[in-house]
This record gives C-alpha cells, sequence and structure tokens, in this order.
C-alpha cells in the first residue's frame, strides 16, 4: 500500500515542475524569450554539424510555438480589450524609448531655469533619429538623502506641476510620449497617506502625462489601470521586469525586456501572445548593443536607447546609433504591418546565419532580416512563391530587387553586411511613403554601419574650480588649523549601480578617466576649516548682513518660519541650502567651500583611520575593527556622532558640538553622521554632480536603493545636481575653509 506521506513528498517535488511544464511544446517560454528552431545551432564540438534549416522543420517549430500561444491565451483568459482602445494605441509604435535623467545638462538649464526640451530632442535626433516616448527619472538615485518620498521629489521638480506640464507639452509638441515611474519600494521615507497608484495617477492626470513605469516591478498591477481609468485619464502601463504572470498582458500595454542572447534570435513571450504588446529591450550598462538591436528589429519591438545612467554617462557607439537610426525608420513606416497577428518569425532562408521574420497583410508583406554571422553574406537570402504582378524592394538599400526566376519560386537577392539588417516589402502597387522611404534609406545606405566606429569611449569629467581666499594672517574665529604634510588620499565612491566599469563615479584632475576608486598621495598645504558645520545661527547673520535671496527659492531654508529659524535651532548645522547657497555664504565669509581631499585629511589626519575620532564603530560599540572595543561604550550622549533615526519622518539633526567625542585628529568636530557636507562639484557634457562627506543622522529603512550613507572616511557619496529647489535637503549642510600662508 502506498504511504501517504510519500505520495504527499513526490507532490510537493513534482508540483513546480508540472506547472512549469504543463503545456505540451517543444519549445517552451525561457522566461521571457521562446527559443528559435535549434537546426542552425552552432555547437562547439558536436556531432550534429550546423546547417540551414528545411522547411518542414520550420513549419514543426511554428506549428509548436503557436499551440502554445493559443493554449496560453485560454490559460490566462485573454482579453483584447485594452489593445484596442484609441488612447493607448501610441505604446504599438513606441519603438525607441530613452530612460532620462532630470538632472541630464540636455534637459535642464539651472541659469535660466528652464526646461530644454529642445535641445534634449535635437540631440537625439541628430545622433540616433529621435524617440517616439520617453521615461522621466526624477527619483533614485538621490531619493533617501532625507524624508522626502517620491511624490515630493516629483512635487520639487523646477516650476512645480505648472513647470512640469508646460514641459510635457513640449515634448507632446514633438510627438512624444512621456512616462514617469514608480518607485513601490519607496516604504522608508515620508508617508503620503494615499495609495500609491492613486497619488501617482492623480500628479500625471494633473500634468498630462502618458504612462507609468514600474521601477523594479515584474508586471504593473491592475489598480494602476483601473484608478487612472476613474481619473478619465488613461495611462499606459510598462513594468521594468516582464509580467510576473501572462495574466497580466492583459492590462499591461509595454514592458521592458532584459533579454539574453545566443546565435539563433529567440522570439518575444509577449508579443507572440499579443503581437500589438510593446518590448523595449533594455540592456544599459552594455557599450555594444549589435544583439539588443538585431533581436529587436527581428521581433519587431523596440529598444530602450538609455545612455544616462543614474548620471553615468554610456553614450551609444557611432555605429549603434546609426543602426538604431535605420531600424526605428524602417519600424515607424511599417507599424501596422509589425502588430500583425499573422506573424512568422523564422521563415525559410537560403544563407546560413541569415534570420527573418514575416509580417503579411491582405495586400503587402515585409520582412524584418538579421545577420548573425560576423561576414558579410551576398546573393540570394530568401526564396517566395512567384505571384504574377508583384514586385519586391530592398528597404534597407533603398532599391527593387528583380526577382530570380526558380520555377514556381522567386529568388531574392540582396547583400547584408557583418551583424547587419536587411528589410524586404512586396506590394503590387507602392505608395507615395513606400517612395520616401526608399528614398531615405538608399541616402542613409550609401555608408556602411561598419564604417561607423563601433568604438565605446568614455565621457570626459571636469571639477569646478574653488577660488583661493585671502590668506588668514591672524587666527580666524571658530576655525582650526590643519597643517602641512603628506596625505595618501584614498577614498571610492558607494553608487549603488555601476560596477567598477570606466566612468562611474568622478574624475579628478591627473586622472585619465572617471572611476570608482581613487588613491592619491598629496601634499597638502596648511589651509583653516571651521570648527563645527555652519549653524543656524551663524547663517542668519549671513542673510541679515547680506540680504541674500536665490534666483531659485524652492525649499530654501524649508524649516526656516518667517525669516528665522525654529526655537532652540541657533547651534544646529543649517541646511535645505543648496551648493549655490553655500558658495554664497562662503564668499561673505571671505572664505571657500573644501576640496574633498582637504575635507578628509581635516577629518582623518595621516594614520588612515576609518572615522574622525579612530577606528571603532559608534553603531556598534562592542566591536573595534582596529583591537579595543570603544571607550565609551554604549552611552549615546557619550558617542562620537548622534544614533541614527530611521522612521519615516526625519528627526532635526543634533547641535554641532553634541559629540565632542568626535573630534578629529585635528580638533574638527560633526564631521560624520550628523549632516551630509557639500564639498566639490564636478561636471561632463550630460551631468553636474556634487560629492558629499560625512553621512547623516537619516537613514530611511526597508529599501536598499534608497542614497547611501558614506559614514567611513574611506568613502563619498555622488549627489546629482539640477536645481536649487530640487538639489537641497534637510539632511545637506557645509563648512568652510580659508587658505593660509
Amino acid at each position: 500500500m502506498r504511504s501517504p506521506f510519500r505520495f504527499l513528498v513526490y507532490s510537493l517535488i513534482l508540483l513546480p515542475c508540472t506547472a512549469a511544464f504543463s503545456q505540451d511544446v517543444v519549445y517552451n517560454p525561457q522566461g521571457e524569450q521562446i527559443p528559435g528552431p535549434q537546426c542552425m545551432a552552432v555547437l562547439e564540438g558536436a556531432a550534429v554539424k550546423a546547417r540551414i534549416c528545411r522547411p518542414e522543420e520550420y513549419a514543426a517549430w511554428l506549428k509548436d510555438i503557436r499551440h502554445w500561444r493559443d493554449e496560453r491565451k485560454v490559460r490566462i483568459g485573454f482579453d483584447a480589450s485594452e489593445y484596442d482602445r484609441p488612447e493607448l494605441k501610441w505604446t504599438q509604435s513606441s519603438f525607441i524609448q530613452p530612460q532620462m535623467m532630470v538632472h541630464d545638462r540636455y534637459f535642464y538649464d539651472p541659469v535660466t531655469h528652464s526646461y530644454t526640451v529642445g535641445k534634449y530632442l535635437d540631440d537625439l535626433k541628430m545622433r540616433y533619429g529621435g524617440i517616439d516616448s520617453v521615461l522621466i527619472w526624477h527619483t533614485y538615485s538621490n531619493i533617501g538623502i532625507d524624508d522626502r518620498n517620491q511624490f515630493d521629489m516629483f512635487r520639487d521638480l523646477p516650476g512645480g506641476t505648472d513647470g512640469v506640464r508646460g514641459m510635457v507639452d513640449d515634448f507632446h509638441r514633438s510627438g512624444v510620449k512621456v512616462m514617469f515611474p514608480v518607485m513601490v519600494w519607496d516604504q522608508g521615507t515620508r508617508l503620503e497617506g494615499t495609495p500609491e497608484w492613486l497619488a501617482l495617477a492623480r500628479q500625471l492626470t494633473d500634468v498630462g502625462a502618458d504612462g507609468i513605469n514600474g521601477d523594479t516591478l515584474d508586471g504593473m498591477p491592475r489598480t494602476f489601470r483601473t484608478v487612472s481609468d476613474s481619473l478619465h485619464h488613461p495611462l499606459a502601463l510598462e513594468p521594468e521586469g516582464g509580467l510576473g504572470a501572462d495574466e497580466m498582458v492583459n492590462y499591461n500595454n509595454m514592458t521592458w525586456g532584459y533579454w539574453t542572447y545566443g546565435f539563433i534570435p529567440t522570439i518575444s513571450r509577449y508579443k507572440l501572445l499579443e503581437p500589438r504588446h510593446m518590448v523595449n529591450i533594455c540592456n544599459r550598462w552594455a557599450h555594444n548593443h549589435v544583439d539588443d538591436l538585431q533581436f529587436a528589429f527581428f521581433n519587431g519591438i523596440g529598444f530602450e536607447s538609455w545612455e544616462n545612467i543614474w548620471g553615468i554617462w554610456n553614450q551609444l557607439t557611432p555605429r549603434d546609433s546609426e543602426a538604431l537610426r535605420r531600424v526605428a525608420t524602417i519600424e515607424r513606416a511599417y507599424s501596422n504591418l509589425l502588430v500583425n497577428a499573422d506573424w512568422e518569425p523564422h521563415v525559410q532562408t537560403v544563407s546560413f546565419g541569415i534570420f527573418a521574420s514575416k509580417w503579411p497583410d491582405n495586400s503587402r508583406t515585409l520582412w524584418t532580416i538579421v545577420n548573425r554571422n560576423h561576414y558579410p553574406v551576398v546573393g540570394e537570402q530568401l526564396r517566395v512563391p512567384a505571384e504574377q504582378g508583384a514586385r519586391y524592394f530592398d528597404l534597407w538599400h533603398g532599391v527593387e530587387i528583380i526577382p530570380i526566376p526558380h520555377g514556381n519560386e522567386a529568388g531574392l537577392a540582396f547583400e547584408i553586411e557583418s551583424n547587419g539588417y536587411g528589410a524586404v516589402l512586396k506590394t503590387s502597387n507602392p505608395d507615395p511613403k513606400d517612395k520616401e522611404l526608399l528614398r531615405i534609406m538608399k541616402t542613409l545606405s550609401l555608408k556602411l554601419l561598419n564604417s561607423f566606429s563601433a568604438e565605446w569611449k568614455h565621457l570626459p569629467q571636469s571639477m569646478a574650480a574653488i577660488a583661493a581666499t585671502q590668506t588668514a594672517t591672524t587666527i580666524p574665529a571658530g576655525m582650526v588649523e590643519i597643517r602641512e604634510g603628506d596625505f595618501n588620499f584614498r577614498v571610492n565612491g558607494i553608487e549603488i549601480e555601476g560596477m567598477n566599469d570606466e566612468g562611474v563615479d568622478v574624475q579628478y584632475p591627473g586622472e585619465p578617466s572617471p572611476r570608482r576608486y581613487h588613491d592619491k598621495v598629496l601634499h597638502m598645504k596648511s589651509f583653516w576649516i571651521d570648527r563645527y558645520n555652519v549653524t543656524n545661527a551663524d547663517f542668519k547673520k549671513f542673510l541679515d548682513a547680506s540680504q541674500y535671496h536665490p534666483a531659485d527659492s524652492h525649499n530654501f531654508l524649508r524649516d526656516w518660519n518667517s525669516g528665522g529659524y525654529p526655537d532652540g535651532w541657533a547651534n544646529k548645522p543649517v541646511t535645505w541650502v543648496s551648493l549655490e547657497d553655500a558658495r554664497a555664504y562662503a564668499n561673505w565669509a571671505g572664505k571657500r567651500l573644501p576640496h574633498e581631499w582637504e575635507w578628509q585629511y581635516a577629518a582623518q589626519g595621516t594614520d588612515g583611520r576609518r572615522y574622525p575620532w579612530g577606528n571603532c564603530d559608534w553603531l556598534a560599540p562592542a566591536i573595534s575593527a582596529d583591537g579595543p572595543a570603544c571607550p565609551w561604550g554604549s552611552d549615546p550622549k557619550a558617542a562620537p556622532a548622534p544614533v541614527p533615526d530611521r522612521g519615516r519622518r526625519m528627526l532635526p539633526a543634533s547641535d554641532v558640538d553634541a559629540h565632542p567625542n568626535g573630534a578629529s585628529p585635528f580638533g574638527v568636530l560633526d564631521m560624520v553622521g550628523n549632516v551630509w557636507q557639500w564639498t566639490d562639484e564636478f561636471v561632463d557634457t550630460h551631468t553636474r554632480a556634487a560629492i558629499l562627506r560625512g553621512g547623516s543622522h537619516y537613514q530611511p529603512q526597508g529599501s536598499s536603493w534608497y542614497f547611501p550613507q558614506a559614514y567611513l572616511l574611506s568613502e563619498h557619496g555622488k549627489y546629482l545636481l539640477m536645481a536649487p529647489g530640487l538639489d537641497r535637503s534637510g539632511a545637506l549642510g557645509f563648512r568652510c575653509v580659508k587658505d593660509a600662508k
């Protein structure tokens, strides 16, 4: 008799396998991709040699995946109504979509306080033919420096709701749809008090945006669809990570695609289920996008042309840019064919390594073709049934093809360069749009893709100059002398993403490129540095004497009331001041902001200590990396820095003199753990960023995506800059230095 317990164990073991392979097909989907026919696979050392697939093998493969599709649509209760909606049909031709950082200098000018949408779009049109939609990113990687949530940061964009609405209108006038993200992981900052789907839908309705990208989501929840419809402003839904369940294709009109690549092009799972579903392939850290663009063109889908990645510039190479221009030109011209349910991926080709998709309708047929070989292929590429009156056009080269007769078939011959593309149109009567496309492509194809450089290059950075001050002839009040000496300036950026690629972090003078790790011995001249961070009382004196008022006053001294700081805050560090505000104060005081290495030298001295006070961690006082435990034990009043607050609302900073045990070897205080401090600014063509030192008392919880703390003296934070109103933070202050003889 079978044991019930043993049967239960077997059932639990087999259940995942049964769920994964519950449909009887050979070519099961692998994540977002469906394998192509394997008869043309190149297998190293295999007994079966690579060859061109036979017609019956293509037919069997197509029958297999269509069987999966038809049964799958029944299993998920497929409903195509969301794809029939006129207000969402723009998604079906949104082939090129970049994620764009609001900090991009082509997008906003902090000098004129204006959005420069035209400049941004002109650059993309010049380099790769322009875009169809844009994902505007305003949160990560700065979110979490204080308790502003994702909706607060939207409100803090220049001009507020009115300014953002005008910016969205500028994109719409150029035919570009606009999306914004939702960060469902933002559960550690200020509580909005309204469900995420309602809060975001209201904001996007107010500014006239077109869609939502779900950061880290494997499918946008249906509630986003429901609530945007209830506001009579339907928003397209586009999750980042594919769909957690195929049923979600019913109401997610778009997805991103993080794909893997082999020799044989794979098929988009979601486009097979619904040909009108738009996938934008994303491979943001790649320096070569041949695979991405070829697989996208083969599938008739889109590409995420993301270059400004959290302020790290990863520009498309000239070859990839030109390939994108030509691919998108053809896809846009025949977007109506690329949504046809009779799509036949992997039709018969003549040459090895040439792969073609067929897109037929009643009067014309399009083939999108890629050459996966690393060499050009010349001659016949397709065999088609001989058809009276049919004409064929090589769209990629902009010329008509004269068919080669083969009895009941006709051969279509044309050249495809190495790792290149082809496109063929069959029609009996080319219309004016066809002729215009042929003219454009004939001109473009005069120069081979491989004549464009495929070399990736980093974007050089420069450090903003800091003018020297008058040298101090007497001891400046409230300042500490930092004596001349040799200093091993060793520091690294703590960006959450970017690995150790060239271009990450910043480029110091003398370094050949931006990089994450910096190590250089410097000879430091003597200088004076403020013993404490600039306080509210200090800043009030500056305002009273100078009558300073910033041109962009949004969030300026946000925690003050009626021109004064709150009672009891005189000795707390001033915050909600931008880099420009801090520089104005320093100039008034006859001082300047410190270079980062000056800040670190004043904090660390010459012994390489981890913190200004030594090597023990005040957050774990019984543990020391260098021997004995912290001498103050677990007494928070005796600790060298504040105990971090981890609530959803940020508490006030500590007084600057509240932690005397935190003194550096030179006697400088309040350097770590109370408020971040402004130091150097770095600039490249697309991004401005400031180096922040010291970390702060605020640590929002629940996600690893918040702006990371840099308490160790070997670490710094890179803070992206857009406009003073967004840049200011309640956890960010400053101290000044003065040059010495």
